[in-house]
Order: C-alpha cells, then sequence, then structure tokens
C-alpha cells in the first residue's frame, strides 16, 4: 500500500500557482488536488476543466480531480478530456454512479467515490468491486483551512476493515501535521492537504514534514 501526499491547490496562492506546484513537487507531492466546486453541491465555486488542462501542461504528476458538484454526468467528459488521471465524485450528487466510473474507466482512468461525513459507508457498498479508490470527507466539503471532524477517523478505520489492504483510502480535510497520523493509522494511504503544504512558507519543507509524520505514524502502527 503506498503512501501518497496530495497537495490541494485550492489553497495555494494562484497568482504564482506555477510557482507553487514547481514548489509542491520539489518537495516530493506525489499528486496534484484539484478541488472542483460548482456553487450548488457546496456552497463555493472553484476550478473548472480549463484548470486541469493547464495544470496538465505543467506537470508530469497525476492529477487527481475531485468533483464536488451537482452535474458529475454532465462535466465529466470535459474533465477527462482536461487531462485527469483521478476522477472522484461524490455518491450523494450521483443517481447512477456505476455508468460514471464505467465511462472513467473507458478512458483508462480511475475511478473514485466521495463520502460526506454524515453519509454512511453503506451506500458505497455495492460500488466497491467497481472503484479504484474511495475518499472520506473528513469535513464537510467546500472550503479550506477547517478542522478535521475527528469521528471521520472511525469512519477511516470501518472503511479499512470493509475493503482490506489493498485499496485506496484518501481523506481530505483537516490533513496536517497534528492529523495526518491519526488517519494513517486508522487506515488511510493518500492525503490531501491544503493548507498544510500550500499555507506554508517553505512548501517543500511541509511536504517533508507530513511525510516523516507519515513514516513514523506506520512504524508504530503495530505497537
Amino acid at each position: 500500500m503506498e503512501l501518497r501526499i496530495a497537495p490541494s491547490i485550492l489553497a495555494a496562492n494562484l497568482c504564482r500557482i506555477a510557482d507553487a506546484v514547481a514548489r509542491a513537487e520539489a518537495g516530493g507531492a506525489d499528486w496534484h488536488h484539484v478541488d472542483v466546486m460548482d456553487g450548488h453541491f457546496v456552497p463555493n465555486i472553484t476550478f473548472g476543466p480549463s484548470t486541469v488542462q493547464w495544470l496538465d501542461r505543467c506537470t508530469n504528476l497525476p492529477l487527481d480531480v475531485h468533483l464536488m458538484i451537482a452535474d458529475a454526468a454532465g462535466y465529466l467528459d470535459a474533465f477527462l478530456d482536461a487531462g485527469s488521471d483521478i476522477v472522484t465524485f461524490h455518491v450523494e450528487a450521483v443517481p447512477h454512479p456505476s455508468e460514471i466510473i464505467r465511462r472513467i474507466h473507458d478512458r483508462g482512468r480511475l475511478a473514485g467515490v466521495s463520502v460526506k461525513p454524515d453519509t454512511a459507508l453503506s451506500s458505497i457498498d455495492g460500488l466497491l468491486g467497481e472503484l479504484d479508490m474511495v475518499m472520506v470527507m473528513t469535513v464537510n466539503p467546500g472550503f479550506s483551512y477547517q478542522e478535521m471532524i475527528p469521528e471521520c477517523v472511525d469512519k477511516v478505520a470501518a472503511l479499512r476493515r470493509k475493503v482490506g489492504e489493498d485499496f485506496d483510502i484518501e481523506v481530505d480535510g483537516g490533513i496536517n501535521a497534528e492529523t495526518i497520523a491519526d488517519v494513517a493509522r486508522a487506515g488511510a494511504n493518500i492525503f490531501v492537504a491544503g493548507g498544510a503544504v500550500y499555507g506554508k512558507e517553505d512548501i517543500s519543507d511541509a511536504i517533508h514534514n507530513l511525510r516523516a509524520r507519515l513514516q513514523e505514524a506506520f512504524s508504530r502502527k503495530g505497537e
């Protein structure tokens, strides 16, 4: 099970986004995370396909695109055409999730589904055999710099017991140097970090610090 850090550009200085992304890569980022919001499914508006297209031109890292939008089916092709490598959509917003997963896989990309903090894991039971990843939201989606909801750590642990070890679990929301070890020990292996990376003066050092916390957490997991 690979540990991956996916800095979220939502927290970056968008006036200097190219520099910020380059510094994250130099610090050892594994993926670039793009939070797409439509002002309907969540109370914020962020990026569209053009942002993904621009990022695809300036990086070789996978683009981890999180669709927090009401019409994931309608916009899916635009985000795939733009260069998304991993597309995660919300089970709460999609009436026919298997169709979305199939369309993502037909384009040779990875498919993930996300669940809000108050959404039961049972809502995705029938999809687990089709998915490459599940994202557990550890805050209510919409904005950066929120504090992690502690109860979500138990949700991550329950999901890991359900899916076994050979499956990717991503966590998004409130991930920082103080919380990353808790969700890692619970079973997460992909970590979206916004302010904990792009909110720091030294982006590269921030990623190194998060990875050190991860390595420590996994080295002590069996204690």
